[in-house]
């Protein structure tokens, strides 16, 4: 199992989260790429921070929406939506250059991560910049996604995402942030949903039923109360149950 987090999340000297410790944590950096959020003396960091320790960085590419920090659903023109996906790459793959490292895998951020995942046009462009980019590069998204199905067609490989801190509904999306029980803030609920996403590959959702979860990799915000501290139960949780951490990239 890969655990990932979104990382590189602040801005010149405004700063989100403990990226340094989360890289101690995971084993994929899902690092920003000036979008929703992130610079460029923070690309370089993180990028630096992320190749000492043998973390796969991927680009979270988003919506260009600092104010919004990409939760707002921003209806872009296809190739305009392409187009800004191909520039956040190219710009987060520079700092991997200079980190000694490379650029290993994609993920839309906040309001692209679900709009791409039923609207076939935001979907296709983001699979469209990334196959002509690089179609090496894997997508990590929701299983069963508009997302997932484009890339697949595309010849990109999709790579299933849980999120062990999010509410998710019975049909298998998650609970939107403005709704309750969009997100799960209790460490022992957290840490129990994460091993049950890599033992039984399912997650319980707000309704109660039992939802497949076929998770290739798991998300921890790193924008959580108490983000770090979950995040290393969460990892202890997993290798006693004998759950082998590595990059799915």
């Amino acid at each position: 199992m890969d655990l990932n987090a979104d990382l590189g999340e602040g801005f010149a000297i405004w700063q989100l989260g403990d990226d340094e410790a989360l890289l101690d944590v995971v084993t994929s950096a899902n690092v920003a790429c000036g979008g929703h959020a992130g610079d460029p003396g923070t690309m370089r960091r993180v990028c630096l921070a992320a190749a000492e320790r043998g973390v796969a960085v991927g680009a979270q590419v988003g919506y260009r929406d600092l104010a919004g920090f990409g939760r707002r659903r921003i209806d872009y023109a296809f190739a305009e939506l392409r187009d800004e996906v191909t520039y956040q790459l190219g710009a987060l793959d520079a700092f991997c250059r200079v980190a000694g490292t490379r650029l290993r895998y994609v993920k839309p951020h906040g309001a692209l991560y679900n709009v791409a995942a039923v609207d076939h046009t935001q979907a296709a462009a983001v699979v469209a910049a990334i196959a002509e980019y690089d179609a090496t590069l894997p997508v990590l998204c929701l299983p069963g996604s508009m997302l997932a199905e484009l890339a697949r067609e595309a010849g990109l490989r999709p790579v299933a995402e849980g999120f062990a801190d999010r509410g998710y509904q019975p049909d298998g999306t998650l609970v939107p942030r403005t709704a309750a029980g969009a997100l799960v803030t209790a460490a022992e609920q957290v840490v129990e949903r994460a091993v049950r996403m890599a033992v039984e590959q399912v997650v319980v959702a707000v309704d109660g039923s039992l939802v497949p979860c076929p998770a290739e990799s798991i998300c921890l915000h790193g924008d959580t109360p108490g983000a770090v501290t979950m995040a290393r139960q969460v990892r202890a949780a997993l290798l006693a149950a004998d759950v082998k951490l590595t990059p799915f990239a």
